[in-house]
Formats: C-alpha cells, structure tokens, sequence
C-alpha cells in the first residue's frame, strides 16, 4: 500500500481520455457479414417462406354461417399434399373475397398442391386455380417482347414396337441367370435363340414387361429404370429408393411402384403413381402391407382404378388422380373386388352379416349404376375370376349348406353380354385346387379332388343358357392350369412337390396330345402367340437343375437351355392387332392358302439351315487342311536337326534302317493235355 502512488498525485497521469472515434477520412470497408458471419447467417429474408405459400382462387364466397363448413372441405382438400401450418382467409363485408393463402411445411408441399390441386373441380361453379405465391412477381414481370422459345432436342428412342415387325415372327423373352448377375433378351426360335441384348447387372432383383411390351422395368436401390427401343436405350428413371414392387396401367401411361422405407404421415410415398412419358410424380400414397399387391387396380382402359380399404372401395381417375365424384364407396364388410377385363365394370363381394345374406354386386363406372346384384347363403369365402375379354364372370363360392358335412363348392357364372345378366351354377362335390377360363372363348378348366386321386374337367357355356360338361380325365398328377394365349390348347402342370409332371390338352376335342415331364419344374409360360411354352426350375425356389425348355402346343420338346443359376424367364407381351373382328375371319377363312405359303418359307429355312452346316463343316474342314499343311512343312524343315540329334538314324519311317535290325527268337513251353471225349 505505500508503494501504491494516487493517479491524482502522478505527475505521468494526463487527465484527458483518449479518443475511440473514427477520423473524418476513414472509410469502412469492413462488410456485416465477415464482421458478424455467424449472427448474419440467421438473418431473416424478406421472401423467406413465401415458397411454402399457395394462393387458392376461385373458393365460393360465402358467409360466417357457411365459413367453417367450407373451411372444413378445403383442409381436407388440401392437406393431402402436406400438413398446412398457415392459413388467411380475406374478408370484406362480413363474406370471404373468393380467394385464401395456405402456407405450408416445406416448398416441395406446396408444389405438390400446386401440381395436383389446379384445376380441381369443387362443384360446377368453383374449379380451383392454385399458384405458388412467388409466381406473382414471375407473372407482373413478363416482358412485352416476344421471347422464341428455346427449341427441346428430340430425343430418339427408336422403334418402340419394332420386334412385331420381325419377317419370321420371333417372340422376345428375358432371362436372368448367374443368380441375378446377367440379364439377356433373347428372340425365339425354334431351333437356336437368337440373342438381342445382354448386360451384366443390368437388374438388381427381377424384370417386368409393360402390358404391351413397349418397355422393360429394372429394379435398382435408388429407383426403376424403362428401357425400350431396337438397342434397349433408358426411356425413363423414377426415384423411389427401395422399391420392390411395380405395376403398369393397360394403357402404359402410368407406373405405379411400391416402397416399404418412404413412408410418412406429412407425406405419403409408400405408393407413387408416375406419369411414363414425362416421368413426373403424379401422386402418392400411405400403404400399411403390400401383402395383396397390386393395391391399386386398373380398369381395363387406364382411366380408372380402384383401392379397398376396411368398409370402403376408393375409386380414383386418370389423369387427375383424384377420387371418382370426390367421394368413396363405403360397403361394409366388402372382402374383395375386381374390374372387367372388357368394359368398366367393377365386381365386389360382401359376406353375410346376421340375417343378410352376401351378395355380389357388379356396378357400372362412372355412374356407380348397379346393373346385377347376386344374392348367396351360407358362404364361406368368394373368388371372382374374369374370362379375359369379359364376356363372363365366374364366382367361385365356397358353402356350408345346413345339414351337409364339408364346404360344397358353387361356380357362379355370369352372362354380362346378355340383358339382365343372367346367372347360371355349376355345382361341384369336390375340393377345389384350381380354376382358369379359355382367354378367347366360352370353355373353362377345373382340377378338383384331393392328391393322388385329382381330376381335370372341361365345361362349355352354351348360348342356349346351358353350361356342358365336355369331358372328364381322372388320376391327373397336376396343380395349374394354364390356357395358350389364343385358346383351345392348355398344359395341365403337377410344378414343384409334383415333379414337374405336364399334360398338354387340346379341348376342341379334349384329347391329351402328350404327357411329359421336366423334374421339379417350378414355372410355365405360354408365348403370346399361342405357338410355344416354356417350362423351368428357377434357382429362387430350387437351387439344382436350373434351366429352361421349350415345348410346341402339342408338347414336343424342341431346346433344353441349362443356364447357371437361372432365375426367371418372362415373354415379352405384344400389343393387340390392329386387325378388325371381320379382317380376322377374312384370314381365318383363308388359312389355307397362308399355310402352303408358310410351310414353302419353313423347307426354305431347313434347306438354308442345311446349307449353312454344310458351310461352316467345309470352312472347319479347310482350316484343318491348312493347319495340317503348316505341321508337315515343319516337320521337314527340323529333319536335319532330329538326324542330328539321334546320331544318323531316320526314326520317321517305320521301315527305316532295316539292316541294323536284330532278329531274336523267343520260344515258350506250352504243355498240352489230351482229354478223350469218351470220359466226359
């Protein structure tokens, strides 16, 4: 303390402050943000969240009374496309000014609105238009002057049907072996497959074919792949990481794919709808089990589909993908449902509740107008199988009829071509194990009974209001029926746990053409011309003997293709003939002279097919004359040097040097025993 001296006291100490301002010609060239980087970086902008909002015009104008009502129809609109966390309602002399601001979560949200929710028609006055709120200063600031619009490239995928033109007719088919690793399209033929593509990895799971069989879909992680075209260009790419399921649209306009990693509540990615051509997002989807895939079905047309839930039927239209007059169907207890093949018809069935009975209804869409309501007693389960243009309907209903023991099985076949819809039963004792009608006719097969003793049956819808009975073959080893594409032909197949045992039928006379077998055969598929099937034992349900063959419809076997590890084999569907009903009986009728033109083209094959071995024999044959040439000049040009090494002597002749030859002679014992005939 005596060393510390009083500033006051300091003679040192100035008084005066020191000056912390800036001089008059100082410049600050010190920007906000490198002074205060971390404080300016939340900095809130001027537009920030402005992308989140949707400006909806053409909303009814109404008052309080109607507000909250109206409200409610909106958000339930709306909220579709995600959760809405802003909403302005502008007023003017107590009713609504005809347009509202809905903010959403994110801008990905509200794009999704804007892409989905323009256009949508809430009654026949109000269609509503909906615009992202920054597209406003994009529309004040259009400039007065013609711009050119830059000019698209076009992109050239090729002949997108260029296989239906092939001159021989050849089918394509996919194969994937080597566990998955190689993937090849092949073109049919009857002696040697001709190979069209092949890529490694080209998948990372399995293949499809659109409907028409304009594209191929690859399944990859991140997403699905379309190829198409003569060299199998990429047509389109949709992001859905983890997909694992596909499904086309009848038209192939749309791809609806399927997730189990994407889901969520804000927004629902589960299932996708995709437009094809523009690859664009259509709409998504929330789905709790793809264990009944496809969720969604197609009416046979594209302009619809269809999605049950418990108590309810959704039916939505393409292209807006919003729901049929925006209301579902509620049906309770509805188990099941299927669209006609041939018109848009929609089947569904609902089973008995207390005292009412279960009922099959088929309703006609757009207008929901019921045309056949079909009612059935004591059921236990229901199957709808369509015949594939349409024209009938078989219900497969499984009964316990009071005092009966056992479930009694009833087909209950729908005329839909006839007026009213008449109903006619086919009643069977037995269990059934399978069921498939002709594609293109009015017979259906039937494989009923219980292994070893199962019996085949073939029936026959008459117009008179008959079915028939057409004929019966006991003790058949099958477990599948499959018709040829074009009909008539069908191949009765025992696949896995019956040893790949197969019948194949013609049943315009219900004869069995051939009965062979391919051991442990685990699929069939017919050509969609009807010409050949394929049987296979795929390395997914049996790792030995994997392979395919081909087979003619009359069952002769013509390849065996063993592959490693092979997997799936699918034909490549074709589209349907631009051919009228009348053409087709003008060439039915003229099949005859067509044929000699086809056999005439199937010597020309043989004798060119021989020409060509006889050819390639004759090269082979040639090269061998020429490697055999070059060996014998070699010989002789290293005979000086062989003479060399072997002191003098030629070892090339066997003849060569006979005078240094050594004769020896080698004589053998024999003892020789006399037996008199007389002892024996």
């Amino acid at each position: 303390m005596h060393e510390t001296m009083d500033m006051a006291d300091d003679p040192e100490y100035d008084e005066e402050e020191p000056s912390f301002s800036d001089s008059e010609d100082f410049v600050d060239d010190i920007e906000e943000d490198e002074l205060l980087s971390d404080l300016m970086r939340e900095k809130p902008l001027e537009a920030d969240g402005i992308d989140s909002v949707v400006v909806v015009d053409n909303v009814p104008q109404v008052g309080p009374e109607r507000l909250e009502k109206l409200k409610n129809v909106v958000n339930k609109i709306f909220s579709k496309f995600g959760k809405i966390t802003n909403e302005f309602w502008p007023m003017d002399n107590g009713m609504t000014k005809g347009y509202i601001f809905l903010e959403y979560l994110d801008p990905t949200q509200a794009q999704e609105a804007v892409k989905n929710a323009d256009g949508y028609k809430l009654d026949k006055q109000h269609t509503f238009r909906v615009n992202v709120f920054t597209d406003f200063d994009k529309y004040m600031n259009i400039s007065d002057e013609w711009e050119t619009p830059e000019k698209q490239d076009f992109k050239d995928f090729g002949n997108m049907r260029h296989w239906t033109e092939d001159q021989d007719c050849r089918d394509h088919f996919s194969v994937i072996y080597e566990s998955g690793e190689r993937t090849a399209i092949y073109a049919n033929d009857a002696k040697e497959s001709i190979t069209v593509e092949e890529r490694a990895r080209w998948t990372e799971t399995y293949v499809r074919w659109s409907p028409k069989g304009t594209y191929l879909a690859t399944f990859h992680q991140r997403g699905i792949a379309l190829w198409g075209g003569e060299k199998f260009k990429q047509i389109q790419r949709f992001s859905h990481q983890g997909v694992s399921l596909i499904d086309f649209s009848p038209c192939e306009r749309y791809v609806v794919t399927f997730s189990p990693l994407m889901d969520t509540k804000e927004d629902p990615q589960a299932i996708i709808i995709w437009d094809i051509l523009t690859g664009q997002k259509k709409r998504g989807f929330h789905c709790e089990s793809s264990a009944h895939w496809p969720i969604f079905k197609w009416s046979h047309d594209g302009k619809f589909f269809a999605r049950m839930t418990q108590d309810t039927l959704s039916i939505y239209e393409a292209p807006s993908m919003g729901l049929l007059d925006k209301k579902s169907l509620k049906i309770f207890g509805i188990k099941d449902f299927s669209w006609s093949p041939g018109d848009n018809v929609i089947a569904y069935w609902v089973p008995e509740d207390k005292d009412i009975p279960a009922r099959v209804t088929l309703s006609q869409m757009p207008t929901r107008e019921e045309i056949r309501v079909r009612n059935l007693f004591n059921v236990v389960d229901c199957k709808l199988h369509w015949q594939r243009n349409g024209d009938y309907l078989c219900v497969k209903v499984d009964r316990t009829p009071k005092g009966t023991p056992g479930v009694v099985t009833n087909f209950e076949i729908f005329r839909m071509r006839e007026k009213q819809v008449p109903v006619d039963v086919v009643e069977m004792k037995e269990g059934i194990i399978a069921f498939a009608w002709e594609p293109n006719g009015s017979k259906f097969a039937v494989l009923h009974g219980e292994s070893p003793r199962i019996n085949s049956s073939f029936y026959h819808v008459k117009n008179n209001g008959k079915i028939d009975l057409i004929k019966s073959f006991d003790k058949q080893q099958a477990n599948s029926i499959f018709w040829s594409p074009q009909g008539q032909f069908l191949v009765l197949a025992g696949l896995r746990s019956m040893n790949g045992a197969l019948a194949f039928v013609d049943t315009s006379d219900c004869t069995v053409m051939n009965i062979a077998e391919h051991y442990m055969a685990s699929d069939v598929e017919w050509d969609p011309t009807g010409r050949y099937v394929v049987t296979s034992v795929s390395w997914w349900s049996h790792k030995v003997d994997n392979a395919y063959w081909l087979w003619t419809f009359q069952g002769r076997l013509l390849q065996k293709n063993n592959k490693d590890r092979f997997c799936q084999l699918l034909w490549r569907p074709r589209p349907a003939t631009l051919l009228g009903v009348e053409e087709t009986k003008v060439i039915k009728k003229d099949l005859k002279k067509y044929s000699k033109i086809f056999e005439q083209k199937d010597r020309l094959s043989q004798s060119k097919a021989s020409k060509e071995l006889v050819d390639k024999r004759r090269g082979m044959m040639d090269e061998y004359r020429l490697y055999r040439e070059a060996a014998v000049q070699t010989l002789l040009d290293q005979k000086d040097l062989r003479l060399e090494l072997r002191g003098g002597v030629d070892t090339d002749e066997l003849d060569s040097n006979v005078e240094d030859w050594e004769e020896e002679t080698i004589e053998f014992f024999i003892n020789e025993e006399i037996i008199p005939l007389g002892d024996l």
